[in-house]
Protein backbone atom coordinates (compact mmCIF):
# COMPACT_ATOMS: atom_id res chain seq x y z
CA UNK A 1 0.00 0.00 0.00
CA UNK A 2 1.12 3.64 -0.76
CA UNK A 3 1.65 5.92 1.97
CA UNK A 4 -1.75 7.71 2.64
CA UNK A 5 -0.78 11.60 1.98
CA UNK A 6 0.07 13.95 4.89
CA UNK A 7 -2.99 16.08 5.04
CA UNK A 8 -5.85 15.11 3.02
CA UNK A 9 -10.27 15.20 3.27
CA UNK A 10 -13.06 12.99 3.47
CA UNK A 11 -16.53 14.66 2.60
CA UNK A 12 -19.78 13.36 2.95
CA UNK A 13 -23.50 14.64 3.05
CA UNK A 14 -23.71 13.21 7.46
CA UNK A 15 -20.14 14.36 9.30
CA UNK A 16 -21.39 13.91 12.91
CA UNK A 17 -19.65 16.52 14.57
CA UNK A 18 -20.37 17.82 18.51
CA UNK A 19 -22.60 20.23 17.42
CA UNK A 20 -24.86 17.89 15.05
CA UNK A 21 -25.00 16.31 11.97
CA UNK A 22 -24.34 18.59 8.67
CA UNK A 23 -22.71 18.15 5.08
CA UNK A 24 -19.10 18.53 5.81
CA UNK A 25 -15.32 17.52 4.67
CA UNK A 26 -13.25 16.04 7.71
CA UNK A 27 -9.41 18.12 7.13
CA UNK A 28 -6.57 15.66 7.99
CA UNK A 29 -3.68 16.50 8.47
CA UNK A 30 -1.32 13.81 9.49
CA UNK A 31 -2.75 12.11 12.83
CA UNK A 32 -4.90 14.92 13.38
CA UNK A 33 -8.23 16.40 12.28
CA UNK A 34 -7.09 19.99 11.41
CA UNK A 35 -10.89 21.14 10.36
CA UNK A 36 -14.81 20.74 9.67
CA UNK A 37 -15.38 22.67 6.59
CA UNK A 38 -18.17 22.53 4.18
CA UNK A 39 -16.83 20.60 0.69
CA UNK A 40 -15.69 24.62 -0.97
CA UNK A 41 -13.79 25.60 1.92
CA UNK A 42 -10.63 23.07 1.57
CA UNK A 43 -8.06 24.07 0.63
CA UNK A 44 -6.55 23.71 -3.27
CA UNK A 45 -4.11 21.28 -3.62
CA UNK A 46 -5.85 18.98 -0.79
CA UNK A 47 -7.08 15.55 -2.24
CA UNK A 48 -10.86 15.20 -1.30
CA UNK A 49 -12.56 12.00 -1.54
CA UNK A 50 -16.39 12.33 -1.39
CA UNK A 51 -18.54 9.90 -0.17
CA UNK A 52 -22.10 10.44 -0.65
CA UNK A 53 -24.19 9.55 1.93
CA UNK A 54 -21.86 7.20 4.11
CA UNK A 55 -22.06 8.49 7.53
CA UNK A 56 -18.38 9.90 8.74
CA UNK A 57 -18.90 9.56 12.80
CA UNK A 58 -16.37 9.35 15.37
CA UNK A 59 -14.42 6.32 16.09
CA UNK A 60 -15.96 4.12 18.68
CA UNK A 61 -14.23 3.48 21.79
CA UNK A 62 -14.86 0.38 23.40
CA UNK A 63 -14.21 0.87 27.22
CA UNK A 64 -14.78 -3.58 28.21
CA UNK A 65 -12.72 -6.07 26.44
CA UNK A 66 -11.29 -8.78 27.32
CA UNK A 67 -8.02 -9.68 25.40
CA UNK A 68 -5.89 -12.12 27.60
CA UNK A 69 -2.86 -11.58 26.20
CA UNK A 70 -0.61 -12.59 27.56
CA UNK A 71 -1.21 -16.37 29.11
CA UNK A 72 -4.40 -17.39 27.68
CA UNK A 73 -3.60 -16.07 24.20
CA UNK A 74 -5.77 -19.12 22.87
CA UNK A 75 -8.37 -17.71 23.73
CA UNK A 76 -7.98 -14.12 21.95
CA UNK A 77 -4.74 -11.61 21.69
CA UNK A 78 -4.35 -8.57 20.74
CA UNK A 79 -3.54 -9.16 16.64
CA UNK A 80 -7.04 -10.65 16.26
CA UNK A 81 -9.01 -8.45 18.93
CA UNK A 82 -8.37 -5.63 16.90
CA UNK A 83 -8.45 -6.28 13.67
CA UNK A 84 -12.13 -7.41 14.80
CA UNK A 85 -11.77 -4.05 16.73
CA UNK A 86 -11.35 -2.29 13.19
CA UNK A 87 -13.67 -4.28 11.16
CA UNK A 88 -16.41 -2.75 13.36
CA UNK A 89 -15.38 0.51 13.58
CA UNK A 90 -13.93 0.38 16.88
CA UNK A 91 -10.92 2.57 16.91
CA UNK A 92 -9.99 2.67 20.53
CA UNK A 93 -10.41 -0.49 22.89
CA UNK A 94 -9.33 -0.70 26.54
CA UNK A 95 -8.62 -4.36 27.88
CA UNK A 96 -9.62 -5.29 31.41
CA UNK A 97 -7.15 -6.84 33.73
CA UNK A 98 -8.12 -10.29 33.22
CA UNK A 99 -8.72 -12.74 31.73
CA UNK A 100 -4.73 -12.96 30.57
CA UNK A 101 -1.88 -14.42 33.10
CA UNK A 102 -0.45 -12.88 34.68
CA UNK A 103 -3.63 -10.28 36.21
CA UNK A 104 -2.98 -6.65 35.79
CA UNK A 105 -2.91 -5.86 39.34
CA UNK A 106 0.52 -4.80 39.85
CA UNK A 107 2.98 -2.44 37.55
CA UNK A 108 4.93 -5.11 36.58
CA UNK A 109 1.75 -7.06 34.81
CA UNK A 110 0.72 -3.87 33.59
CA UNK A 111 4.61 -3.55 31.85
CA UNK A 112 4.53 -7.19 31.02
CA UNK A 113 0.89 -6.82 29.00
CA UNK A 114 2.19 -3.88 27.49
CA UNK A 115 5.31 -5.49 26.10
CA UNK A 116 2.91 -8.16 24.77
CA UNK A 117 0.89 -5.80 22.96
CA UNK A 118 3.98 -4.26 21.36
CA UNK A 119 3.70 -3.85 17.16
CA UNK A 120 0.78 -6.51 17.29
CA UNK A 121 -2.38 -3.73 17.40
CA UNK A 122 -4.76 -2.82 14.23
CA UNK A 123 -6.25 0.41 16.86
CA UNK A 124 -5.06 2.23 19.67
CA UNK A 125 -5.56 0.30 23.10
CA UNK A 126 -5.10 1.46 26.48
CA UNK A 127 -5.54 -0.72 29.69
CA UNK A 128 -7.36 -0.93 33.13
CA UNK A 129 -5.69 -2.27 36.42
CA UNK A 130 -7.33 -4.42 38.79
CA UNK A 131 -8.47 -4.45 42.23
CA UNK A 132 -8.21 -7.50 44.28
CA UNK A 133 -7.80 -8.68 47.83
CA UNK A 134 -4.43 -7.37 48.88
CA UNK A 135 -3.58 -4.74 46.50
CA UNK A 136 -5.03 -1.55 47.51
CA UNK A 137 -0.85 -0.33 47.78
CA UNK A 138 -0.42 -0.97 44.26
CA UNK A 139 -3.52 1.89 42.88
CA UNK A 140 -1.78 4.73 43.30
CA UNK A 141 1.70 2.98 41.06
CA UNK A 142 -0.95 1.83 38.58
CA UNK A 143 -2.66 4.73 38.43
CA UNK A 144 0.84 6.56 37.95
CA UNK A 145 2.00 4.13 35.35
CA UNK A 146 -1.49 5.28 33.27
CA UNK A 147 -3.83 3.06 33.84
CA UNK A 148 -7.07 3.98 32.59
CA UNK A 149 -9.76 2.35 35.33
CA UNK A 150 -9.75 -0.06 37.84
CA UNK A 151 -11.55 -3.10 37.68
CA UNK A 152 -13.17 -5.07 40.56
CA UNK A 153 -15.32 -7.89 41.01
CA UNK A 154 -18.28 -8.08 43.52
CA UNK A 155 -18.31 -11.61 42.69
CA UNK A 156 -16.21 -14.76 41.44
CA UNK A 157 -14.59 -13.82 38.62
CA UNK A 158 -13.51 -17.41 37.30
CA UNK A 159 -9.80 -16.81 37.69
CA UNK A 160 -8.17 -18.05 41.11
CA UNK A 161 -5.98 -15.38 40.21
CA UNK A 162 -8.25 -12.47 40.33
CA UNK A 163 -10.86 -12.67 43.61
CA UNK A 164 -13.30 -10.91 44.73
CA UNK A 165 -13.28 -7.58 46.46
CA UNK A 166 -15.98 -6.77 49.32
CA UNK A 167 -16.89 -4.15 51.04
CA UNK A 168 -13.60 -3.54 52.80
CA UNK A 169 -11.25 -3.58 49.83
CA UNK A 170 -13.48 -0.95 47.92
CA UNK A 171 -13.26 1.13 51.21
CA UNK A 172 -9.79 0.63 50.82
CA UNK A 173 -9.68 1.98 47.33
CA UNK A 174 -12.07 4.69 46.76
CA UNK A 175 -10.06 7.43 49.03
CA UNK A 176 -6.92 6.99 46.12
CA UNK A 177 -9.76 7.02 43.37
CA UNK A 178 -11.47 9.90 44.84
CA UNK A 179 -8.48 11.90 45.03
CA UNK A 180 -7.01 11.13 41.90
CA UNK A 181 -10.60 11.09 39.89
CA UNK A 182 -10.00 7.70 38.15
CA UNK A 183 -12.70 5.22 37.87
CA UNK A 184 -13.55 2.37 39.59
CA UNK A 185 -14.98 -0.15 36.95
CA UNK A 186 -17.43 -2.57 39.28
CA UNK A 187 -19.04 -6.16 38.20
CA UNK A 188 -21.80 -5.13 39.84
CA UNK A 189 -23.55 -8.48 42.01
CA UNK A 190 -23.02 -10.23 45.04
CA UNK A 191 -23.33 -13.39 44.54
CA UNK A 192 -25.06 -16.31 46.86
CA UNK A 193 -23.06 -19.09 46.73
CA UNK A 194 -26.35 -21.65 47.50
CA UNK A 195 -27.93 -20.05 44.41
CA UNK A 196 -25.40 -21.90 42.29
CA UNK A 197 -25.92 -25.31 43.27
CA UNK A 198 -27.28 -28.29 41.59
CA UNK A 199 -27.26 -29.03 37.32
CA UNK A 200 -27.60 -26.28 35.06
CA UNK A 201 -28.63 -27.95 31.60
CA UNK A 202 -30.59 -24.61 30.22
CA UNK A 203 -30.71 -20.96 29.67
CA UNK A 204 -33.60 -21.00 32.64
CA UNK A 205 -31.09 -22.88 34.70
CA UNK A 206 -28.61 -19.92 34.25
CA UNK A 207 -31.20 -17.18 34.39
CA UNK A 208 -32.37 -18.57 38.00
CA UNK A 209 -28.97 -19.36 39.57
CA UNK A 210 -28.70 -15.32 38.58
CA UNK A 211 -31.58 -13.12 40.10
CA UNK A 212 -32.18 -9.44 39.70
CA UNK A 213 -31.56 -9.10 43.68
CA UNK A 214 -27.40 -10.07 43.27
CA UNK A 215 -27.08 -6.94 40.83
CA UNK A 216 -29.87 -4.69 42.97
CA UNK A 217 -27.65 -5.63 46.67
CA UNK A 218 -24.27 -4.75 44.66
CA UNK A 219 -25.61 -1.81 43.00
CA UNK A 220 -27.07 -0.11 46.58
CA UNK A 221 -23.99 -1.12 48.02
CA UNK A 222 -22.12 0.90 45.47
CA UNK A 223 -24.53 3.66 45.24
CA UNK A 224 -23.65 4.00 49.36
CA UNK A 225 -19.93 4.22 49.02
CA UNK A 226 -20.40 6.34 46.27
CA UNK A 227 -21.95 8.88 47.91
CA UNK A 228 -19.99 8.52 50.88
CA UNK A 229 -16.20 9.00 49.24
CA UNK A 230 -17.63 10.94 45.60
CA UNK A 231 -15.24 8.42 43.95
CA UNK A 232 -15.99 8.07 40.30
CA UNK A 233 -17.67 4.33 40.17
CA UNK A 234 -19.15 2.99 36.98
CA UNK A 235 -21.20 0.13 36.85
CA UNK A 236 -20.31 -2.37 34.20
CA UNK A 237 -22.64 -4.79 31.72
CA UNK A 238 -26.39 -3.64 33.66
CA UNK A 239 -28.74 -6.42 32.86
CA UNK A 240 -31.69 -5.59 35.41
CA UNK A 241 -33.92 -2.47 33.60
CA UNK A 242 -35.87 -2.00 36.99
CA UNK A 243 -32.26 -1.24 38.76
CA UNK A 244 -31.76 1.46 36.04
CA UNK A 245 -33.88 3.93 38.48
CA UNK A 246 -31.02 3.86 41.22
CA UNK A 247 -29.24 5.67 38.69
CA UNK A 248 -31.37 7.96 37.33
CA UNK A 249 -31.51 9.11 41.18
CA UNK A 250 -28.05 9.42 41.81
CA UNK A 251 -27.33 11.84 38.84
CA UNK A 252 -29.98 13.70 40.61
CA UNK A 253 -27.81 13.69 43.75
CA UNK A 254 -24.52 14.92 41.69
CA UNK A 255 -23.31 11.89 42.40
CA UNK A 256 -20.37 10.05 40.09
CA UNK A 257 -21.99 6.86 40.09
CA UNK A 258 -22.37 5.69 35.85
CA UNK A 259 -23.36 3.06 34.29
CA UNK A 260 -22.66 0.97 30.97
CA UNK A 261 -25.43 -2.02 29.27
CA UNK A 262 -23.78 -4.24 26.82
CA UNK A 263 -25.37 -5.05 22.92
CA UNK A 264 -26.37 -8.34 24.41
CA UNK A 265 -29.12 -7.45 26.99
CA UNK A 266 -30.00 -4.48 24.05
CA UNK A 267 -30.82 -7.57 21.11
CA UNK A 268 -31.87 -10.51 23.17
CA UNK A 269 -34.36 -11.42 25.67
CA UNK A 270 -34.36 -14.64 27.92
CA UNK A 271 -37.95 -15.56 26.02
CA UNK A 272 -35.84 -16.06 23.00
CA UNK A 273 -33.57 -18.56 25.00
CA UNK A 274 -35.38 -21.39 25.83
CA UNK A 275 -33.72 -23.79 24.12
CA UNK A 276 -30.35 -21.68 23.88
CA UNK A 277 -26.69 -23.30 23.78
CA UNK A 278 -23.53 -21.84 25.66
CA UNK A 279 -22.59 -19.43 23.62
CA UNK A 280 -25.55 -16.99 25.13
CA UNK A 281 -23.72 -17.44 28.76
CA UNK A 282 -22.73 -14.59 30.52
CA UNK A 283 -23.40 -12.75 33.57
CA UNK A 284 -25.44 -11.04 34.91
CA UNK A 285 -27.81 -13.38 32.56
CA UNK A 286 -29.35 -11.96 29.51
CA UNK A 287 -32.48 -11.25 31.14
CA UNK A 288 -36.60 -10.72 30.25
CA UNK A 289 -38.24 -8.84 27.14
CA UNK A 290 -39.49 -6.00 29.69
CA UNK A 291 -35.80 -5.67 30.92
CA UNK A 292 -34.24 -5.42 28.00
CA UNK A 293 -37.20 -2.52 27.49
CA UNK A 294 -36.57 -0.46 29.96
CA UNK A 295 -32.69 -0.63 29.43
CA UNK A 296 -33.35 0.97 25.99
CA UNK A 297 -35.83 4.07 27.70
CA UNK A 298 -33.13 4.31 30.52
CA UNK A 299 -30.54 4.82 27.27
CA UNK A 300 -32.58 7.10 25.35
CA UNK A 301 -33.15 8.87 28.20
CA UNK A 302 -29.67 9.48 29.55
CA UNK A 303 -29.43 7.25 32.24
CA UNK A 304 -27.37 4.75 30.79
CA UNK A 305 -24.06 6.29 30.16
CA UNK A 306 -22.42 4.26 27.63
CA UNK A 307 -22.61 1.24 25.95
CA UNK A 308 -19.42 -1.59 26.01
CA UNK A 309 -19.32 -4.84 24.35
CA UNK A 310 -17.77 -7.10 27.35
CA UNK A 311 -16.27 -8.99 24.51
CA UNK A 312 -14.98 -12.28 26.21
CA UNK A 313 -14.16 -14.41 23.84
CA UNK A 314 -12.57 -18.58 24.34
CA UNK A 315 -11.76 -21.48 22.78
CA UNK A 316 -14.78 -23.56 21.55
CA UNK A 317 -14.80 -26.32 23.89
CA UNK A 318 -15.09 -24.23 27.02
CA UNK A 319 -18.42 -23.65 26.45
CA UNK A 320 -18.97 -27.41 25.78
CA UNK A 321 -21.30 -27.02 22.42
CA UNK A 322 -19.86 -30.71 21.18
CA UNK A 323 -22.95 -32.92 21.56
CA UNK A 324 -20.01 -36.01 21.32
CA UNK A 325 -18.10 -34.49 24.08
CA UNK A 326 -18.58 -35.10 27.99
CA UNK A 327 -20.59 -31.95 29.30
CA UNK A 328 -22.10 -31.39 26.22
CA UNK A 329 -24.82 -28.40 27.48
CA UNK A 330 -23.19 -27.97 30.80
CA UNK A 331 -24.15 -24.01 31.74
CA UNK A 332 -22.28 -24.78 35.06
CA UNK A 333 -18.88 -25.76 33.12
CA UNK A 334 -19.30 -23.68 30.01
CA UNK A 335 -17.18 -20.05 30.60
CA UNK A 336 -19.24 -17.42 30.58
CA UNK A 337 -18.75 -14.51 27.75
CA UNK A 338 -19.58 -13.58 24.60
CA UNK A 339 -17.84 -12.26 21.68
CA UNK A 340 -19.09 -9.24 19.44
CA UNK A 341 -16.02 -6.71 19.76
CA UNK A 342 -16.78 -5.85 15.72
CA UNK A 343 -21.04 -5.78 15.92
CA UNK A 344 -21.67 -2.95 18.54
CA UNK A 345 -22.38 -0.44 16.12
CA UNK A 346 -24.98 -2.24 14.00
CA UNK A 347 -26.68 -4.49 17.08
CA UNK A 348 -27.38 -0.43 18.50
CA UNK A 349 -28.36 0.71 15.16
CA UNK A 350 -30.30 -1.97 14.19
CA UNK A 351 -32.06 -1.81 17.49
CA UNK A 352 -32.81 1.83 17.38
CA UNK A 353 -34.86 1.57 13.79
CA UNK A 354 -38.04 2.35 15.28
CA UNK A 355 -36.73 5.42 17.46
CA UNK A 356 -35.71 8.87 15.71
CA UNK A 357 -32.46 8.72 17.37
CA UNK A 358 -29.67 10.91 15.91
CA UNK A 359 -26.15 9.74 14.74
CA UNK A 360 -24.84 12.56 17.03
CA UNK A 361 -26.67 10.58 20.22
CA UNK A 362 -25.17 6.98 19.32
CA UNK A 363 -21.72 9.09 18.92
CA UNK A 364 -22.18 10.36 22.53
CA UNK A 365 -23.01 6.68 23.65
CA UNK A 366 -20.23 4.80 21.82
CA UNK A 367 -17.60 7.37 21.49
CA UNK A 368 -17.20 10.93 23.16
CA UNK A 369 -18.85 9.61 26.44
CA UNK A 370 -16.68 6.31 26.88
CA UNK A 371 -13.44 8.35 25.66
CA UNK A 372 -14.00 11.00 28.86
CA UNK A 373 -14.80 7.74 31.08
CA UNK A 374 -11.03 6.28 30.57
CA UNK A 375 -9.59 9.98 30.69
CA UNK A 376 -8.74 9.97 26.72
CA UNK A 377 -11.26 12.59 25.68
CA UNK A 378 -8.59 15.19 24.71
CA UNK A 379 -7.99 13.28 21.93
CA UNK A 380 -10.64 10.59 21.60
CA UNK A 381 -14.67 10.56 20.76
CA UNK A 382 -15.40 13.34 18.47
CA UNK A 383 -14.57 15.08 15.20
CA UNK A 384 -13.53 17.84 16.03
CA UNK A 385 -10.38 20.36 15.01
CA UNK A 386 -6.84 18.60 17.40
CA UNK A 387 -8.35 15.46 18.06
CA UNK A 388 -7.40 12.10 16.67
CA UNK A 389 -8.54 11.44 13.28
CA UNK A 390 -10.18 8.65 14.39
CA UNK A 391 -13.38 8.12 11.99
CA UNK A 392 -16.44 5.62 11.31
CA UNK A 393 -17.59 5.77 7.49
CA UNK A 394 -20.65 3.20 7.88
CA UNK A 395 -23.29 3.17 5.49
CA UNK A 396 -26.52 3.18 8.01
CA UNK A 397 -29.09 2.23 5.85
CA UNK A 398 -27.56 -1.72 4.95
CA UNK A 399 -28.89 -4.77 6.33
CA UNK A 400 -26.94 -7.84 6.12
CA UNK A 401 -26.73 -11.10 8.48
CA UNK A 402 -23.81 -12.32 10.17
CA UNK A 403 -21.71 -15.05 9.52
CA UNK A 404 -19.22 -16.29 11.85
CA UNK A 405 -16.42 -17.13 9.16
CA UNK A 406 -16.23 -13.14 8.19
CA UNK A 407 -15.70 -12.42 11.50
CA UNK A 408 -12.15 -11.53 12.54
CA UNK A 409 -11.98 -12.15 16.25
CA UNK A 410 -9.76 -15.47 16.87
CA UNK A 411 -12.30 -18.26 17.60
CA UNK A 412 -15.65 -18.33 15.00
CA UNK A 413 -18.11 -18.32 18.09
CA UNK A 414 -20.84 -15.89 18.75
CA UNK A 415 -24.56 -15.86 19.67
CA UNK A 416 -25.00 -13.63 16.84
CA UNK A 417 -24.41 -15.99 14.08
CA UNK A 418 -27.50 -15.70 11.87
CA UNK A 419 -28.45 -12.47 13.22
CA UNK A 420 -29.79 -9.57 11.17
CA UNK A 421 -27.87 -6.32 11.94
CA UNK A 422 -28.43 -3.11 10.15
CA UNK A 423 -25.51 -0.75 9.32
CA UNK A 424 -22.33 -1.97 7.79
CA UNK A 425 -19.18 -0.46 8.28
CA UNK A 426 -17.40 0.22 5.50
CA UNK A 427 -13.61 1.97 6.42
CA UNK A 428 -11.95 2.59 9.73
CA UNK A 429 -9.47 5.03 10.32
CA UNK A 430 -7.00 5.50 13.21
CA UNK A 431 -5.17 8.74 13.63
CA UNK A 432 -5.33 9.44 9.78
CA UNK A 433 -4.26 6.19 8.64
CA UNK A 434 -6.67 3.59 6.78
CA UNK A 435 -6.78 0.40 9.00
CA UNK A 436 -9.93 -0.81 7.59
CA UNK A 437 -11.19 -1.15 4.12
CA UNK A 438 -14.55 -3.16 3.32
CA UNK A 439 -12.64 -6.32 4.06
CA UNK A 440 -9.23 -5.83 4.26
CA UNK A 441 -6.81 -3.87 6.51
CA UNK A 442 -4.32 -1.93 4.36
CA UNK A 443 -2.06 -0.34 7.57
CA UNK A 444 -1.35 -3.37 9.79
CA UNK A 445 -0.67 -3.16 13.29
CA UNK A 446 0.58 0.43 13.46
CA UNK A 447 -1.98 0.99 16.70
CA UNK A 448 -0.49 2.70 19.73
CA UNK A 449 -0.33 2.07 23.39
CA UNK A 450 -2.52 4.59 25.29
CA UNK A 451 -2.16 6.08 29.17
CA UNK A 452 -4.43 8.04 30.60
CA UNK A 453 -4.37 12.03 30.63
CA UNK A 454 -2.50 13.05 34.11
CA UNK A 455 -5.00 12.17 36.61
CA UNK A 456 -5.14 14.60 39.01
CA UNK A 457 -4.68 14.90 42.72
CA UNK A 458 -6.50 17.16 45.42
CA UNK A 459 -4.22 16.71 48.11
Amino acid sequence: MKDPPVRFALASKRVVTPAGVRQAAVLIDGERIEAILSRGEVPSGVAVEDLGELVISPGVVDTHVHVNEPGRTDWEGFETATRGAAAGGVTTIIDMPLNSSPVTTTVAALEEKRAAAQGKCHVDVGFHGGLVPGNADELESLIDAGVCGVKAFLCDSGLDEFPASGEAELRAALPVLARRGVPLLVHAEVVEAEQNAGPMRNYGDWLRSRPEEFERNAIALLRKLCAEYLAPIHVVHLASGPLTSHFFWAKQDGLPLTVETCPHYLHFSAEQLEAADPRFKCAPPIRRKEDRRRLWEALLDGVIDTIGSDHSPCPPEMKHLDATQPGSGDWQRAWGGIASIELTLPIVWRGLRTHMVTFTRVAEWLSATPARLVGLDTRKGRLAPGFDADLCVWNHEEEWTVRVEDLHHRHKITPYDGQRLRGRVKRTYVRGQLVYDDGEFPAGPTGQLLRRRASFDTA
